[in-house]
């Protein structure tokens, strides 16, 4: 087994936080200040969380994912994405910030697409995660229960996202000329985090 916390799984609560996203980005760009942003976000309630410990932590972990995109990205985002570009654009935050469900992306959905086998049972996650437990020692170690709760999270995520429909269905991403030439210029290979998108090379 592969030694060092090569995974991080640390996606078990919540979901897409489509608005959360975007509240937290301008907040971002108003100060360019990551701390700030993240003190204005808990200061100012920008999520829905009862509990402080709980909203500390969603805020932090949004601005995790938000991190992975450009500046261009962040400002596409907030400025002039339809809805659609931004679940998108977060999705591709998660696929970075998640090395985890960047491969079950290119490994599961992708795969299952292109062989037209577009129902998405909850199984092929257990199925991904044992096999890539067996080599990674950090992933052997997460408990049953954690390993369904981030089950749970990743198929809301995918459905907030409009990867899956509410049935698990994988659906054929709709992605806006201006976003696909953003990803194609940073790396296109990344368009293949979105099914039924073509790219260069696959």
């Amino acid at each position: 087994m592969s030694k060092g916390k090569d995974y991080k799984m640390s996606f078990s609560t919540g979901g897409l936080f489509l608005n959360e996203s975007l509240e937290i980005t301008r907040l971002y760009a108003e100060s360019g200040s990551w701390d700030e942003a993240i003190l204005r976000a808990r200061r100012e309630g920008a999520t829905t969380l009862p509990k402080a410990a709980s909203n500390q932590r969603t805020v932090r972990e949004i601005t995790n994912r938000l991190r992975m995109l450009s500046e261009d990205e962040r400002d596409f985002l907030i400025e002039t994405a339809n809805r659609a570009d931004q679940q998108a654009l977060l999705w591709l935050a998660t696929c970075r910030a998640y090395r985890f469900m960047r491969e079950f992306a290119l490994e599961v959905l992708r795969e299952r697409y292109l062989s037209y086998q577009l129902d998405l049972p909850r199984e092929s996650f257990d199925q991904l995660f044992e096999a890539k437990a067996e080599w990674h020692e950090d992933l052997a170690a997460i408990k049953v229960s954690t390993r369904a709760k981030l089950q749970q999270v990743a198929f809301r995520i995918m459905r907030e996202a409009g990867i899956l429909s509410d049935t698990n269905r994988i659906q054929t991403a709709i992605l806006s000329g201006r976003l696909k030439a953003m990803i194609t210029d940073q790396n296109p290979s990344e368009l293949a985090l979105f099914p039924g998108i073509p790219f260069n090379g696959g």
